[in-house]
Order: structure tokens, then C-alpha cells, then sequence
């Protein structure tokens, strides 16, 4: 019996109970060892730059999403973790999984029971060859009733340490559960943010193209252009418009998106509207030590709750191929009346003892034991694959910001040159040096270089958020709900 368990006994089970525990069969839990390795990536990581750094040896806040500076994202995300109705579901998986190894416990106690027979009997001369008058007469029986299975294998103590490790699975589904929730919304705020710039700038090279056609159809009217320039700019700003229904269209799927992860239907709609301009990059990145993560990691923390689930289990199993000692006894009154129920001579008792030792079951009881050993075999295994998976996304998400780092000095320089571009060939256009097909492939540049500058910058926002989560969000060893 582990230190852990004793500590999480209830103070009213019976001391047999807790000296039974101490020959528990099965094997006893250990909490897993972190792996041997001291970092994510192949070699040292470096911090990505442009403005951004890694901190090694820090861990992340459990509020981490405070970081990007919105006040409209930290209250959106708080009304959320009060109204979603996926963190009451997993708060009631957790009440259930809570109850049900209280329910196990109960077989600590002896089980009392009060049971109460009357009859009114017509007995037959003939039926039963007696000498007796046949005259009707009462019988009636009043006693209590008390089993008690000693826990001498422990089994029902592997029991119920089976079922608080299920309970302690479903506590850290519940920190994965608020976890991803903040990551969601926060994704959902960075990825419409993203979409209204995206919005915005091709509405203002619409603008723009608006301007330029309706300069361009004066110009035909008096014969300085040719009408083949008017075709190729009206051919533009059909392109140009065409790229806003779609862009709209999903702009409006992500606030709904933001509606629902809030708890909310999409008709009630959020409040808070966001833009790139709102956030801010945070400059300073945790980077917890390899060692820590599997403390910090929810579903690192679940797949440990399997395992040691399982691993009871085993002794369950063992348990149930040993002897089985059950000690009963009961009570009362027996009178051919009530009112002599309670009078001298009417009482009795029994007491018994019983042992069954399973002999042979067609060796049901054997392949359960290996069933049960094959399964904590099948939640080790799990345990590593997420464990593995743990660090995969760590090193991604360091991987993804060193090069969203470079993507997004290399989209802003992009989008300088070619803004720059665009104004030299408009200059050049009004002193007849370049067509007008020249000015209409600078401004689609200018435009592709202008989404993809803020499609940089939002997926930098976006795996900087990848980060905090893959480092368990700060739910490892804080509250934020």
C-alpha cells in the first residue's frame, strides 16, 4: 500500500480495512520516471529572434493567454470558462468518477440490513398429518442483518484505488479541457483578426482600382489612353473584388466560432471584435525543463491515471483467485403475534463464517488476471506514446517560431518593396514610361504581399499561443478556473 493512498483514506474506514491494505496483492504504483533527455530539439535551442526569446528553465502562467496584452481575449476567455458547457460536462464526469469510489468504499463497512416477515397461515389436518386444530395463526419475524467480507487480499482497497485514479484521469481531462479552450479562443481571436486585415487591405486596393479605372475611362473619353488599358484595369478590380466574398464569408464563420466556444449561440454573437493591431507579441517565451513537462502536460498527467488505474486492477484480479472469508450474522424476534415479539423467549441469533476458495473456473479466473496484465502492459505503452507526442509538439512549436520569425521579416521587407514598387510604376504611368498592364501587376504584387505580411504576423501570434499549450498551459501546478 503506497503513502499516497493512506493519505486519501477516509477517516472512517475500518482499521481492518486499512491493515488488510497492507498485503494488497498486485503490484503497487510507482509514478513513472521522466525521460532521460535534457532537451526537445537535436541540438540547443536558439531563440528564434526578431524580437522574440526563449527562457529556458521557466514555466508557462496558468492565464498565459495575458501575455498577448487584449483585455477583450483575457474576457472573453474568462466568460467562457464559466459558461462552456464542455467544462460542466467534465466537472460532472469528475463528480461521477468521485462518487463511484465512494460507492466502492462502502464494501469497507458491514453491510446492515433490516428485514421484517408477517404471515397469516390456514394449516390442513390433512396436508400437513397433524393432530392440531386447524385454526388460522400469525408469524412474525423481525431482525437485522450484518455481512462483512474481510478485505484480507485487498481487493476492494485495489478497487477503490483503481476508481480514484479514474477520477484523477478525469480532473486532468478537465485542466485539457480549460486548456484548450483558452487555446481555442485565442487561436479563433488571432485567426479573425487575421482575416479582417486581410479584409481591409483588399478593400483598400478595391479602393484604389476604383480610382484608377475611373481616372482611366476620363482619359479614354478624351483619347490619351487606349481602350485596352481600361479592359486590363476593370479585369483587376473584378480579380480584386472577387477575393472579398470568400474572405468575408470565413470572417464571419470565425465570430461564430467565437460565439460558440463562449458558450454562446451564434445568433447571440461576442461582443469583442479583434485586430492584429490589438495584440501584442510576447517577447519572452517560457521553456520549461524537460524533466517538468510531464508534470505539466494534462494528457501526460491522464495517461499516468490509466496506468495506475490499470495496475490495480491486476490486484483485483489476483484478489479474485484467493480465498474469500465473509462473516454474517443476525438478530431478532419470532412470535405467532405482534404484541409477543418483544416478550421473553422470542429472541434468536445466528452467527456464521464462510470461506470459498475458487478451485477451477475453466480458467476464467486465470485469463482475467492476464487480461487485466495485458491491459496495464496497453496503458504503459499509451503512457510513452504521449509522452513521445509531449515532446513532438514542444519541439514543433520551437521549430515553427524560430521560422515565423524569419517569414515575418522577410513578408514586412516584401511588402515594403513592393508598396514602394507600386508607387514608382504609378509615377512612371502618369509620365507615359509604363503601360497599364505594368501598374496592374504592382498592385496584385502589392496586395499578395500585404496578406502575406499579415498572415506572418498571425501565425506567429498563433504557434507563440502552439507554445503555451504544448507546454501544458500552466494547468500542471495552477488553477485558473
Amino acid at each position: 500500500m503506497t503513502s499516497a493512498l493512506l493519505k486519501k483514506t477516509l477517516p472512517g474506514v475500518p482499521l481492518a480495512a486499512l491493515l488488510c491494505a497492507g498485503c494488497a496483492v498486485g503490484p503497487d504504483f510507482a509514478t513513472p520516471a521522466p525521460p532521460p533527455v535534457d532537451r526537445y530539439t537535436p541540438e540547443r535551442t536558439a531563440s528564434p529572434g526578431n524580437g522574440q526569446r526563449f527562457r529556458e528553465g521557466a514555466e508557462p502562467s496558468a492565464r498565459w493567454w495575458t501575455s498577448f496584452g487584449s483585455s477583450r481575449l483575457d474576457d472573453l476567455i474568462d466568460e467562457a470558462m464559466e459558461a462552456s458547457p464542455t467544462l460542466d460536462a467534465a466537472e460532472a464526469a469528475i463528480r461521477a468518477a468521485n462518487f463511484n469510489s465512494l460507492a466502492a468504499a462502502g464494501a469497507w463497512f458491514p453491510q446492515v440490513g433490516l428485514n421484517s416477515n408477517s404471515s397469516y397461515n390456514l394449516a390442513s389436518d390433512e396436508a400437513t398429518n397433524s393432530t392440531l386444530v386447524s385454526t388460522p395463526f400469525g408469524f412474525f419475524t423481525k431482525q437485522v442483518q450484518i455481512n462483512y467480507t474481510l478485505d484480507v487480499w485487498g481487493a476492494t482497497w485495489r478497487t477503490v484505488e483503481s476508481l480514484d485514479a479514474q477520477r484523477d484521469a478525469q480532473v486532468q481531462q478537465q485542466r485539457a479541457a480549460q486548456m484548450m479552450l483558452a487555446a481555442n479562443i485565442a487561436q479563433a481571436a488571432i485567426e479573425e483578426a487575421s482575416l479582417r486585415g486581410q479584409v481591409a487591405a483588399t478593400r483598400r486596393l478595391v479602393a484604389l482600382a476604383e480610382e484608377r479605372l475611373t481616372l482611366l475611362e476620363r482619359q479614354l473619353a478624351y483619347g490619351a489612353v487606349a481602350g485596352t488599358d481600361v479592359l486590363s484595369q476593370q479585369t483587376a478590380l473584378a480579380q480584386a473584388r472577387q477575393l472579398l466574398p470568400g474572405l468575408e464569408t470565413r470572417l464571419a464563420q470565425q465570430r461564430n466560432r467565437l460565439a460558440a466556444l463562449a458558450g454562446r449561440f451564434p445568433s447571440q454573437g461576442v461582443e469583442a471584435s479583434f485586430e492584429l493591431s490589438q495584440f501584442t507579441l510576447p517577447r519572452d517565451l517560457p521553456l520549461s525543463l524537460p524533466s517538468r513537462l510531464v508534470e505539466q502536460r494534462p494528457d501526460v498527467k491522464t495517461a499516468e491515471a490509466n496506468v495506475h488505474s490499470a495496475s490495480a486492477l491486476v490486484g483485483v484480479a489476483v484478489a479474485a483467485r484467493l480465498p474469500n472469508v465473509t462473516i454474517s450474522a443476525a438478530g431478532g424476534t419470532s412470535a405467532q403475534s405482534f404484541a409477543q415479539l418483544f416478550t421473553p423467549g422470542t429472541g434468536f441469533y445466528t452467527v456464521a463464517g464462510n470461506i470459498v476458495q475458487p478451485v477451477f473456473y475453466g480458467f476464467t479466473l486465470l485469463d482475467k488476471q492476464r487480461s487485466a496484465e495485458a491491459s496495464l502492459d496497453q496503458a504503459k505503452a499509451q503512457y510513452r506514446d504521449a509522452v513521445i507526442k509531449a515532446f513532438e509538439n514542444v519541439a514543433d512549436a520551437l521549430r515553427a517560431l524560430q521560422g515565423d520569425a524569419r517569414a515575418v521579416a522577410d513578408a514586412r521587407a516584401a511588402e515594403g518593396t513592393s508598396h514602394a514598387y507600386l508607387g514608382k510604376v504609378r509615377l512612371q504611368l502618369d509620365r507615359g514610361g509604363v503601360s497599364q498592364l505594368v501598374v496592374v501587376d504592382a498592385e496584385r504584387a502589392y496586395l499578395t504581399a500585404a496578406n502575406a505580411r499579415i498572415q506572418a504576423e498571425a501565425q506567429r501570434l498563433a504557434d507563440t499561443a502552439a507554445l503555451f499549450v504544448a507546454l501544458g498551459g500552466g494547468w500542471g501546478t495552477q488553477e485558473a478556473r
